[in-house]
């Protein structure tokens, strides 16, 4: 049965399909959004879309870490079955690249060049940073070096806008500022750069808040970040005193 859905449409039936757990079915009703309305999402819409592709990957990624941990633990096994992980390994490799170019190139040709200065743009950059960080572990399929090179460009840039738009505890900004620090970390193997980004965002936030605290907008979800940044600090700061 043909049924001609509005945008509310649509959106109703991405919310339904996120609270089942339907994460590409709610990218394909935001992309139909795009595709009918043009590129410019509403913060209900964008989120969304973000938590979509977030579970989807984050599901991928954990298969992969899972398979990563049985190699290491399978040294001695038979031949045969060596083999047969790394073939299930490389399978899950493909599906996290292909679903990283799927929201990369939506993105790049689409969102970013529409979106408008301040939290959008912030919003976007670093998510196009988070995208090619997964690419960039991925190192059996593509060079590291171009990707985290990519990556690193596109959370500069994102940090860059942030810093003249948004305030300290806006959690746009904070949660840029805790995924750039992992790059540092998981990418570029340097807890001393993670912990140095991390803390100054922390402490900028913590500042901005004691000075002006009703100030602080969705401050439940700022101090959900400032939590994990915490935890990522104590984390890195422990495995610099190990040296």
């Amino acid at each position: 049965m043909d049924v001609t859905l509005s945008r509310l449409d649509r959106l109703y039936l991405a919310k339904i399909a996120d609270q089942a757990e339907r994460y590409q079915d709610v990218i394909n009703q935001l992309k139909d959004i795009i595709s009918s309305n043009g590129p410019q999402l509403t913060i209900d819409e964008r989120n969304l879309l973000s938590i979509a592709y977030k579970n989807l990957t984050a599901t991928l990624r954990s298969s992969w870490r899972t398979i990563d941990s049985l190699q290491k633990e399978a040294l001695m096994s038979p031949r045969q079955e060596l083999k047969l992980m790394r073939v299930q390994k490389e399978r899950i490799e493909k599906d996290i690249d292909a679903l990283c170019r799927d929201v990369l190139d939506l993105l790049e040709h689409t969102l970013i060049p529409a979106a408008s200065d301040g939290e959008e743009t912030v919003f976007y950059s670093k998510m196009r940073g988070d995208y090619y960080r997964y690419l960039a572990e991925l190192t059996r399929l593509h060079p590291k070096e171009h990707l985290s090179s990519i990556s690193l460009e596109a959370y500069k840039s994102a940090y860059k806008h942030a810093l003249i738009t948004l305030p300290p505890t806006h959690p746009t900004r904070l949660g840029l500022a805790l995924n750039f620090a992992v790059y540092f970390h998981d990418i570029m193997r340097s807890p001393e750069r993670a912990c140095h980004l991390a803390k100054h965002a922390f402490d900028e936030a913590v500042f901005s808040a004691s000075e002006s605290p009703a100030s602080v907008a969705n401050l439940e979800d700022s101090l959900m970040i400032l939590q994990l940044m915490r935890d990522d600090l104590i984390l890195w700061h422990g495995e610099i005193n190990r040296g």
